[in-house]
């Protein structure tokens, strides 16, 4: 059966991420529920208020873990972390490979900076592209006709065919699963994409229903509905775009997406369990930690 997401995925209430949330309260096949406050998912941590970081803070964090791509960072800024030294966040944030900072003292906060980008098709350096021309013929060229939403098909894809792609996503559910891993909260810039495959991931390996795993992956269009809409209404008041409504594949998370990635892991691999030990590289006591950690 499934779950209803609005009733166990909870907002964590944040001004400056509005799509940051609770995986806690989602039930297993085996009759177990995710803890609250353990799993936490979100899109970018650069815009937080004072509010947001004293509300992150009282969670308890022991890790924050950024995948957005470097060229991502520069356009929003690195996160904003309680207690991590600004210097240091910047330095570790403006990096194309995996940075981690260390907290100044033991009970803070870890940065653990695990960029994922596909070098060959950044949708996120093309769409900026397009929008700094301007040009609406060239725009429509790169994104009309289904093109937008064949990039993001071609992108979840890529979470699962690439072997970079992978071993950084592992690198996420070993962070989860490890004893001193949690409360850890993990993010790219609009909670969508890459951090929507991590959360299927590990809701999928804890023995979550895929109906559920959907309908958490489906859940961002609710909480990002509003500013999805101030983005596109501002696109086509400052002359940005002709035909804003391009950009909605990009924006919005599809189901689509999501089921071509597990097509994906179906097509490599004869189970999801083969998948987890022999593409992402985790082993049974991974499993076992993870549960440890995140269910009751």
């Amino acid at each position: 059966m499934t779950q209803q997401p609005t009733e166990t995925a909870r907002s964590l209430g944040l001004t400056g991420a509005v799509n940051a949330r609770d995986l806690g309260g989602y039930r297993t096949a085996d009759g177990r529920t995710l803890r609250h406050g353990v799993a936490l998912r979100a899109d970018s941590l650069s815009r937080l208020t004072e509010d947001d970081l004293d509300a992150l803070a009282a969670h308890g964090l022991r890790r924050v873990v950024d995948l957005r791509s470097l060229v991502e960072v520069r356009e929003a800024g690195p996160d904003r972390i309680p207690g991590l030294p600004t210097a240091e966040l910047t330095r570790a944030e403006l990096s194309d490979t995996p940075v981690t900072v260390e907290p100044v003292e033991p009970s803070g906060i870890a940065l653990h900076h695990l960029p994922i980008f596909a070098a060959d098709f950044d949708i996120y350096v093309a769409l900026r592209n397009a929008l700094a021309d301007r040009d609406a013929a060239k725009q429509r060229a790169l994104l009309g006709d289904g093109k937008a939403a064949g990039m993001m098909t071609g992108l979840y894809r890529w979470f699962v065919t690439d072997p970079v792609a992978r071993d950084r996503f592992a690198t996420v559910v070993r962070l989860l699963a490890a004893p001193a891993g949690p409360p850890l909260i993990f993010h790219c810039s609009a909670g969508k994409d890459r951090t929507g495959w991590t959360a299927a991931l590990v809701l999928t390996a804890l023995g979550v229903d895929r109906d559920t795993v959907f309908d958490d992956y489906l859940l961002t269009n609710e909480r990002s509905a509003a500013l999805i809409e101030q983005i596109m209404d501002s696109f086509g008041t400052r002359g940005l775009m002709k035909e804003p409504a391009l950009l909605l594949p990009v924006f919005l998370a599809e189901r689509a997406y999501l089921e071509a990635a597990f097509a994906e892991v179906e097509a490599g691999w004869p189970s999801f369990e083969a998948f987890w030990r022999d593409g992402l590289g985790l082993d049974d006591e991974v499993l076992d930690g993870l549960r440890a950690n995140l269910l009751v």
